[in-house]
């Protein structure tokens, strides 16, 4: 009896009866992360799925690496977008960040 661990729905890869994309099990998989850390990531997620998109990454490394690097492309068009749309909304956003990560005395 064969089991689907990653399913795909309009164009986006999922982990299986989850809503969970593939993306966010890969990502962490790719920095180190262990299955069961990613769990703890994941609560909704059971072990078993993990372990079971994981294995289909691996499975389908190229087909799935590609479908990644077309979404980062697509979300630095988007952002490129969107700072060239609201150039006054992205300076006030990039002056908070910068401020939230300087240390006050």
């Amino acid at each position: 009896m064969n089991k689907e661990y990653v399913v795909q729905f309009e164009g986006a890869y999922r982990v299986a009866e989850s809503r969970v994309s593939l993306d966010s099990v890969v990502y962490a998989f790719r920095r180190g992360a262990s299955p069961e850390s990613i769990q703890r990531s994941f609560p909704a997620l059971a072990l078993e799925q993990i372990y079971g998109a994981i294995t289909f990454y691996l499975a389908h490394q190229e087909e799935i690496d590609q479908y990644l690097l077309a979404g980062e492309v697509e979300f630095e068009k988007l952002r490129a977008d969107s700072r060239a749309s609201h150039p006054e909304l992205h300076t006030r956003l990039d002056r908070a960040r910068k401020d939230a990560l300087t240390p006050h005395s």
